[in-house]
């Protein structure tokens, strides 16, 4: 059974270490901003198996125009549960999230890799690429959630 819930930052380091931070620290996992009341986490369970996790932290890209504006962080999905559809799940539920707090913009630093997943979804590329630490080639990617700023 497929279960989509909230949860706390620390219940997504089990997802985010093997997918995100993979050979680090368990303390590279948290995130500035993790604990805010404004912040939210998601985890999406196979039974009671926590098998992927987004977090939606209320940030202000200056890039972009939009006053109420989501930073999606930490989107992962554990490895052997890739590509049957979860990612897509957790990205649509947070999107749907967003539109609730009437959120209109949703941006995040996408790597490399997972550019081609989020343009399916609908995700634009802002700017050029940039590197993060020793995690590799970034992108800004962005989708517009509600028409109105």
């Amino acid at each position: 059974m497929l279960t989509l819930k909230e949860i706390t930052a620390l219940e997504t380091y089990s997802v985010r270490h093997p997918v995100l931070r993979e050979g680090k620290p368990m303390e590279s996992c948290h995130f500035e901003g993790d604990n805010l009341q404004s912040t939210i986490h998601l985890g999406l369970y196979i039974n009671c198996a926590l098998i992927g996790v987004v977090s939606l932290f209320k940030n202000k890209n200056e890039a972009f125009e939009e006053k109420k504006q989501f930073q999606i962080r930490g989107m992962a999905v554990l490895k052997h549960h890739q590509k049957r559809g979860y990612g897509e799940k957790l990205l649509h539920e947070a999107e749907e999230i967003a539109k609730k707090y009437k959120c209109n913009l949703l941006w995040f630093n996408a790597r490399e890799i997972a550019i081609p997943f989020y343009e399916k979804a609908g995700y634009s590329i802002h700017g050029k690429p940039f590197e993060i630490g020793d995690i590799g080639t970034h992108f800004v990617m962005y989708k517009k959630t509600n028409p109105i700023s």
